[in-house]
């Protein structure tokens, strides 16, 4: 047997059972009182992301065109649909093939032409095609996914910085700049591909929070920076808090400081100030902490979010807001999907 064909078979048998696997957690899912509006206004955001994607897969939004295609195909990928089944499977394979057609020889998922910050856009990039690939049924589509996923985790390891975060370019390009909320994009799509077959390095994982513990200060709160510390930032708290969770750590000596910031901070979503202007941003994060709390803490929680969000709603399912519609579109389907569970990234 030839080394290709071994690869095939270990592909095939893969798909098979990541999607059994899959699909006995959908099912098994409790939908816990979900009302009709919530669902009404997911599909018509859906059908907005649908109607404005271009033939080649993108969304033409000028900014950050990779990590937003990558948002805006993980909202699609939330509803149930794969890139072969579904009402957005169309819409999900071209996504797929637009983001691997950005895969670059070093592993950059991405354009520096026109992603100035790649980093963003490599971590979403990265964090999609992971979900894809767990139920990707076409084997050559799996094997371009296999191979530019492993491509893109080697890119962010050598794109870390010394202090085991990661800045708005590489380590190299960026004299070794890091922040919060690139660091999470990468640790999440580096989960996402672990959990996807996908080899990553335990110590660029555990670089990363050691990183995260580092920025916090005394009030519990993730500064800014691991250069400027000081400031705690409850949107950058929120996002380390789902990222430790996606790295295992969910009882660390940090994590009920955290925890009992981010909630001080967020849980009252009346008190937009505290989101300090990136309300979209902090609220995917924060949802899928309260999330991983249980129904008690989630429930109440998830009522009064999506009451908010479905006012919002523009009469032709989009969004508006900072960044792009696409941008704040994506983000409120994700949010709005949550508890539908058919991200394997966000499960409980």
């Amino acid at each position: 047997m030839t080394l290709k064909n071994s690869r095939r078979d270990w592909l095939r048998t893969a798909t098979v059972l990541t999607v059994a696997g899959t699909a006995g957690i959908h099912s098994a899912t409790a939908q816990d009182d979900r009302e009709n509006r919530w669902d009404e206004s997911i599909e018509k955001g859906l059908k907005w992301l649908s109607r404005n994607q271009s033939s080649r897969g993108q969304w033409n939004t000028q900014v950050y065109p990779t990590a937003l295609a990558a948002l805006a195909g993980t909202a699609l990928i939330g509803s149930g649909s794969t890139t072969t089944q579904g009402p957005y499977a169309k819409e999900i394979a071209r996504c797929s093939d637009y983001l691997i057609s950005k895969s670059r020889s070093n592993g950059l998922i991405g354009d520096p032409q026109t992603d100035q910050r790649y980093t963003y856009g490599h971590g979403f990039a990265m964090l999609f095609m992971s979900q894809v690939l767990g139920e990707e049924g076409l084997l050559d589509r799996r094997e371009e996914l296999v191979e530019v996923l492993t491509k893109a985790v080697e890119f962010s390891g050598n794109a870390q910085t010394a202090a085991g975060g990661w800045g708005y370019v590489s380590a190299r390009e960026g004299n070794d700049f890091d922040e919060g909320s690139t660091t999470i994009t990468q640790v999440q799509g580096l989960r996402g591909c672990r959990n996807a077959g996908i080899p990553v390095t335990a110590k660029v994982i555990e670089n990363a929070k050691q990183y995260i513990y580092g920025c916090k200060n005394p009030d519990g709160g993730i500064s800014y920076s691991s250069r400027q510390k000081g400031s705690s930032r409850p949107a950058i708290t929120a996002a380390a808090l789902a990222a430790l969770y996606n790295a295992g750590d969910y009882d660390s000596n940090h994590v009920p400081e955290m925890l009992k910031y981010a909630k001080d901070s967020l849980h009252d979503i009346s008190d937009g100030a505290r989101a300090f202007g990136h309300w979209h941003y902090t609220y995917l994060y924060y949802s899928q902490v309260v999330y991983r709390q249980g129904k008690e803490l989630w429930l109440p929680f998830r009522d009064r979010l999506y009451d908010r969000i479905v006012t919002a709603q523009r009469p032709d399912g989009y969004w508006e807001g900072q960044i792009h519609p696409v941008y704040v579109t994506a983000c409120n389907l994700i949010m709005l999907q949550l508890d539908k569970a058919f991200l394997p990234i966000y499960q409980r």
